[in-house]
């Protein structure tokens, strides 16, 4: 019988990071939650103990912070010994227009945290995951990216970039481990009900549930898979929306709903 996961979770206290925090919970894992908010991260914690979580600690942290995530991480690795999967899920969105000069702040906070915050969140792990190697546990990085970064999407210049920015990098990084027993997942999600989506004033085809998309991300994370779109009928999209040439592309999104300003 395999054992009991150790997982650090960043954005954890909401949509999909609470909901990937149930899932390990109830299969008896022992969780590191990091996020902002240390009201809702301690109400998350308390409702994991219920779920069947081992041990629960909560990291009230910003993951555009680098020394926050570096002393969390060795604490984690202090009380609960090398994670076996550590998922980058902490991300904002919000609408942007580059003529607009206020908006520059938001674009600033939005690559900060989906871009930097996950190198930020694997950093400190990565060493003492290699030296574990060999120990028997399957070892995970997994970031979540979006279908957002597939095509620059209009009025979401920075999320869009962020995103397209985060799939590039997940894949330099699987390249630069791959011979070190860690894989890396990289997961591109469609649409997901969460907060983040709950603004959108536009339709959202293939919508999931956050405990249903979780459960997909699992199973995906469990395979070591190193790229995929869930769900899957959005990847087709994905590859449709590859293959379009610019200016058919640029005809049919000129005029697509605008994601609304949150930040």
């Amino acid at each position: 019988m395999n054992a009991p996961p150790r997982l650090f979770i960043t954005g954890a206290s909401s949509g999909i990071g609470e909901a990937l925090a149930k899932y390990y919970a109830a299969r008896g894992g022992t969780l590191g939650l990091a996020a902002r908010d240390h009201e809702k991260l301690v109400t998350a914690a308390k409702a994991l103990a219920t779920l069947g979580a081992q041990q629960v600690t909560c990291y009230p942290l910003d993951v555009a912070d680098a020394a926050q995530l570096q002393a969390a991480a060795e604490d984690f690795i202090t009380r609960h010994g090398v994670p076996d999967i550590v998922i980058a899920n902490a991300g904002v969105s919000s609408g942007t227009l580059t003529e607009y000069a206020e908006d520059l702040a938001a674009f600033r906070r939005i690559l900060e945290t989906n871009v930097f915050g996950l190198s930020a969140t694997f950093s400190p792990f990565i060493a003492a995951m290699r030296n574990a190697a060999g120990d028997g546990r399957a070892r995970r990085l997994v970031g979540i990216a979006s279908i957002a970064g597939i095509r620059g999407l209009p009025s979401a210049g920075a999320y869009s970039a962020s995103k397209a920015a985060a799939i590039a990098y997940l894949e330099s990084l699987r390249v630069e481990l791959r011979s070190s027993g860690i894989k890396v997942v990289t997961i591109a999600p469609g649409y997901i009900k969460t907060p983040m989506t709950a603004v959108n004033p536009y339709p959202m085809p293939f919508l999931l549930s956050a405990d249903e998309a979780a459960q997909r991300f699992a199973r995906a994370i469990d395979r070591g898979v190193s790229y995929t779109v869930i769900p899957w009928q959005m990847g087709i999209v994905a590859k449709v929306l590859r293959l379009l040439p610019n200016g058919f592309y640029d005809r049919l999104f000129a005029k697509a709903p605008r994601k609304p300003k949150v930040l």
